[in-house]
């Protein structure tokens, strides 16, 4: 099982929206970043856990965890003018970009905020903490996901 971090503006589509459709699941679209959308197509499998994690917000941090229930299958929104994440340079034929779909599994009692993560060395390495990593889909190693789900639940950090 791979673990990842994908984040979203809660403006745009926060984690009660996902909590809110029906069955929980919805797909995860609007990826424009080459290498987010190759972890999507290349890496991620149905079964992997992904901490929500709401970006450009008051208190960025990470919110609740949801599980990916479908791998990656083209972008529809990139072929359709009324999006907003319409592309004009994709192809259906030849797809540009990705989108997985995802379902709701937990929420946090409490966020664990950006300015938390960065208080602890157990995760100085953690790709969403390194300088300049503005990506909205990044892998999380087996250590880093137990250290924060340990924030979460508010158990002592191992």
């Amino acid at each position: 099982m791979n673990y990842w971090l994908m984040k979203s503006e809660p403006d745009t589509y926060a984690i009660d929206d996902l909590e809110k459709q029906p069955r929980k699941t919805d797909h995860w679209d609007g990826i424009r970043n080459y290498q987010a959308r190759n972890f999507m197509r290349d890496e991620m499998k149905k079964g992997d856990l992904a901490f929500f994690y709401h970006s450009n917000c008051n208190d960025p941090g990470i919110v609740g965890i949801m599980e990916i229930v479908k791998e990656a299958y083209p972008d529809f929104t990139a072929c359709d003018p009324n999006s907003a994440y319409f592309d004009p340079k994709s192809d259906a034929n030849n797809p540009r970009w990705y989108m997985v779909d995802v379902k709701f599994k937990c929420r946090f009692d409490k966020t664990v905020t950006l300015k938390e993560l960065k208080q602890y060395s157990a995760l100085e390495s953690m790709r969403l903490l390194q300088r300049g990593n503005r990506l909205s889909i990044m892998p999380v190693n087996t250590a880093e996901w137990r250290f924060i789900l340990s924030l979460a639940t508010g158990k002592q950090p191992a």
